[in-house]
């Protein structure tokens, strides 16, 4: 069955997604240890849940306390948050590295063609410097698919990736930079020039590097830099094994494999799927990644959001405390 429910995650469309969804739900209410308690804490039968609007959604701080496996098995690779000091590091065991693979390809070529279209050039010096990210193991695939020389990890090499964007700018070759914050920020301190040819990622993180800066002044300081009418966006954390993407108009969108839909802040459990009528909605952010398949495809975590008929969102800030309100029944266990 494992099989056949992986055959059917990256050819899902949005006609079968709910089924597929609550598919994948039974799967795990069955085959996850954690998850399974955490269901049974909340006295929700499984068997009952014929909605997404029911599944319960695990709270994201559950990595950081447990290995969150659907199944039995040995992970090929384990993804690790950089986590702070106060709240420790989210693991992530992930079973086969093609899942991953799989869901950042399919992804990537939905929003922005063939990797092979692109030089690709990585920024990002505080993710290097650690091991088992899954941001620098997804760059690293797209540099590899790129099949462009000069394609590839820029760390501390200012006036190398600054001729290089230079180098590219002249041939018009598309170029997509890929950066955190506080390093494109540095980037572009130093270096002003319009990019004609370049598209700017920029991934979050200021890691404690710089003053904290909103989205929003983030991207008018880079777009002032560099002339460009945009600077784009990923959405992807250690726990899921998807993306969702920003062409820069501040809204997120997801591949078909995952959907954003959004709790009550005061009641985790009531769920909106969608923002139907009306112009949107406003709440706190569930992420349905049916990639993750083998650890828990439906997670609670700590963004506050808003959430568009066609299925697009924003993130408009954080909770504040890092556990979810009303749903910390199993930290302890």
């Amino acid at each position: 069955m494992n099989c056949e429910l992986e055959d059917k995650i990256f050819s899902v469309d949005e006609h079968d997604f709910g089924a597929l969804a609550l598919e994948i739900f039974h799967f795990q209410s069955r085959h996850n240890d954690i998850y399974r308690q955490f269901i049974g804490e909340l006295n929700i039968d499984p068997s009952k849940v014929a909605d997404i609007a029911q599944i319960p959604f695990l709270p994201v701080g559950f990595f950081k306390r447990h290995d969150v496996k659907t199944g039995a098995f040995e992970p090929e690779v384990i993804f690790e948050s950089s986590g702070t000091t106060h709240s420790g590091n989210s693991r992530h065991a992930v079973k086969r590295m093609s899942l991953y693979r799989n869901s950042f390809l399919k992804a990537f070529q939905q929003f922005y063609g063939s990797p092979e279209d692109w030089h690709i050039i990585g920024l990002l010096p505080s993710y290097l410097e650690r091991q088992h990210s899954s941001l620098v193991a997804m760059v690293d695939e797209l540099i590899v698919q790129s099949k462009k020389n000069d394609s590839g990890f820029y760390l501390y090499e200012t006036d190398k990736l600054i001729g290089m964007l230079r180098k590219n700018e002249q041939a018009g070759q598309k170029t997509l930079l890929i950066g955190v914050t506080f390093a494109l920020l540095d980037l572009a301190e130093q270096y002003q020039d319009e990019l004609r040819h370049t598209v700017v990622m920029e991934t979050g993180g200021m890691k404690g590097r710089r003053k904290e800066l909103t989205r929003e002044e983030t991207h008018t300081l880079l777009k002032k830099a560099w002339g460009l009418p945009a600077i784009h966006s990923e959405y992807g954390m250690t726990e899921l094994l998807s993306q969702a993407y920003s062409h820069g108009d501040g809204l997120f969108r997801c591949p078909p494999w995952m959907k954003i839909v959004l709790r009550e802040e005061d009641d985790p459990l009531s769920v909106k799927t969608t923002a139907g009528t009306k112009p949107f909605l406003n709440g706190i952010i569930n992420v349905i990644d049916l990639a993750n398949i083998y650890s828990v495809s439906f997670i609670a975590v700590d963004d506050i959001g808003r959430l568009y008929p066609d299925g697009s969102f924003a993130v408009t800030g954080r909770m504040d405390g890092s556990d979810v309100r009303g749903c910390n029944l199993m930290y302890g266990i």
